[in-house]
């Protein structure tokens, strides 16, 4: 196939693509700016994309060069939007329809161009933590104002991929872990252990589902594949990881790195104070079940390479 891919220089990005093209896939990636502008660890993601796919730098979703790019390097088989904005994307001033308006910008005369050069599907990125996704506190509302928008930008696609007669799947993401990530949960564990130090959990009560990026992205090619042939014309993927606490989740961690690096790897669970989040939010389907060809204990061992070298 040919994939026109937002979201290039994201970490779950990173992942999808390097799965995409090792699949044969032909894939071109519009970046919203520079490369030269990438610093720390996304300008190292998009060193090790050039090699995979086309970068087209300064090509945001709907914009001109955006426009030239579908004529120029066309035709198409594959749309897949997975860039979002989400520059202060945990304050509540996030501006939640500033964040959708430029998710969907010109989406229609997007899809319009793009299907008249053969588009086959498209497949929009979304995540657990919007309104209406997963399985949890019984409201499931949006965890955020950029929950929000992600939940507004699926509606909007929804509708203009209907009026478009284009085949939509939406691919929604747990909590992805694994190397090249921005230094979040598991890299305030590795951090703290390898330098022989406890790691504190502070949120430990509440059930997350945290995923193997390279499982995530191994998923996300046999989704691709299917919307694209057809097998299933307007469908979601919830694919889901390990669904327990953060603190059983931080427990297995240790475990793994334990028996990788004898590392002491000790923990200090707090007594949760903060539950400005929803206490429960997990996906459906475990992703493992339909990647009969991934390995736990190779993703494991990537993983502890990776934070211990």
């Amino acid at each position: 196939m040919k994939v026109l891919f937002t979201g290039a220089s994201s970490f779950t990005g990173f992942w999808i693509i390097k799965t995409l093209a090792a699949a044969g896939h032909e894939i071109v990636c519009p970046l919203r700016g520079a490369i030269g502008r990438y610093d720390g660890i996304r300008r190292t993601r998009t060193g090790k994309l050039e090699s995979l796919c086309r970068l087209v730098p300064e090509t945001s979703f709907g914009s001109e060069s955006f426009f030239k790019l579908i004529q120029d390097a066309g035709p198409w088989d594959l749309l897949c939007h997975h860039a979002t904005e989400t520059s202060n994307y945990k304050s509540p001033d996030f501006d939640v329809l500033d964040a959708a308006r430029s998710n969907t910008q010109n989406l229609r005369e997007v899809l319009r161009r793009l299907k008249s050069g053969g588009l086959k599907a498209a497949i929009l990125t979304g995540t657990v933590f919007e309104n209406n996704e997963g399985t949890g506190d019984d409201t499931l509302a949006a965890f955020s104002g950029y929950g929000l928008s992600k939940g507004l930008t699926w509606q909007m696609f929804r509708y203009y991929c209907g009026t478009a007669q284009i085949p939509l799947g939406k691919f929604v993401i747990p909590n992805p872990f694994g190397p090249y990530e921005e230094p979040r949960f598991t890299a305030h564990l590795m951090k703290n252990w390898k330098a022989g130090k406890v790691a504190a959990v502070n949120t430990p009560e509440y059930l997350r589902d945290n995923i193997h990026v390279d499982l995530l992205a191994a998923r996300y090619g046999q989704f691709a594949s299917e919307i694209a042939a057809g097998k299933i014309p307007c469908a979601k993927c919830n694919p889901s990881g390990y669904v327990e606490s953060q603190g059983e989740f931080s427990q297995r961690v240790a475990r793994e790195v334990r028996a990788r690096t004898g590392w002491a790897c000790e923990l200090s669970l707090g007594k949760q104070t903060d539950f400005s989040e929803p206490l429960r939010r997990a996906n459906l389907d475990p992703a493992a079940r339909h990647v009969p060809g991934w390995n736990e204990k190779s993703a494991w061992d990537a993983f502890v390479e990776f934070y211990s070298g």
